[in-house]
């Protein structure tokens, strides 16, 4: 296990409903031919290839390049901790409702779990360091978390372009980089079988070298979000 990170406490708030949830995606997931299991067993984390279409890419691109802000985090605004720009896409555009729909029946989690997809672009020198997206449960912002939906359980990320040098996707502890493809999906589940968050699931987007990259984001809660 990890030991540069601060220790979960024992009792784990939502254990029982990330398992479910986990439980959940993990038999859809294997069910379906078109989903590629990375090859590690400290993390369940999937890839889709050509889940987006070349055009879809393209209107996601615009889509976030009209919503995009200085990138915040739950402990501070704008830092040099996440220095890429972001911004929630409007989840009432009957296209980006068709993008969350199949998202949804992809790993056949009620729809009122999911958070907005967030699109996030990354210029030359922008990185997001090695970070969960699970919530630590002693965290300051947890008790406002549990009213908002609970623990994030899955988190579902796709590359949007081609990058010219840089902007993997580095699973810290497990020593795994992946390079953005358009279109290509990325799940994984930010807890163990067992419902405990993943230490494991640390994960950094690495500074860009040159070009730009874009990705969207949705995470998912234990429960509704709101």
């Amino acid at each position: 296990m990890p030991q540069d990170v601060t220790p979960i406490p024992a009792k784990v708030p939502d254990k029982s409903a990330l398992a479910r949830v986990g439980a959940q995606v993990r038999a859809r997931l294997q069910a379906n031919p078109a989903v590629y299991k990375i090859p590690t067993d400290k993390a369940e984390i999937y890839a889709v290839g050509d889940f987006l279409t070349e055009d879809e890419c393209a209107k996601l691109i615009t889509e976030i390049d009209n919503v995009a802000q200085p990138s915040a985090t739950f402990s501070e605004e704008a830092s040099a901790f996440r220095t890429s720009y972001s911004g929630n896409v409007n989840p009432h555009d009957a296209f980006i409702k068709r993008i969350q729909r199949r998202l949804d029946d992809l790993l056949g989690i009620d729809p009122s779990y999911g958070e907005t997809v967030q699109g996030q672009r990354y210029e030359v020198g922008q990185e997001f360091k090695s970070h969960y997206d699970w919530f630590h449960p002693e965290g300051h912002y947890w008790e406002n978390e549990v009213r908002r939906g609970g623990q994030r359980s899955i988190t579902a990320m796709v590359f949007l372009n081609e990058v010219e040098e840089g902007g993997t996707t580095d699973f810290t502890y497990l020593g795994l980089s992946i390079d953005p493809k358009p279109g290509a999906l990325l799940i994984w589940n930010n807890a163990d079988e067992q419902g405990v968050p993943n230490e494991w699931t640390m994960h950094a987007g690495t500074p860009v070298a040159r070009g730009v990259k874009y990705i969207i984001t949705k995470w998912y809660r234990t429960r509704s979000w709101r």
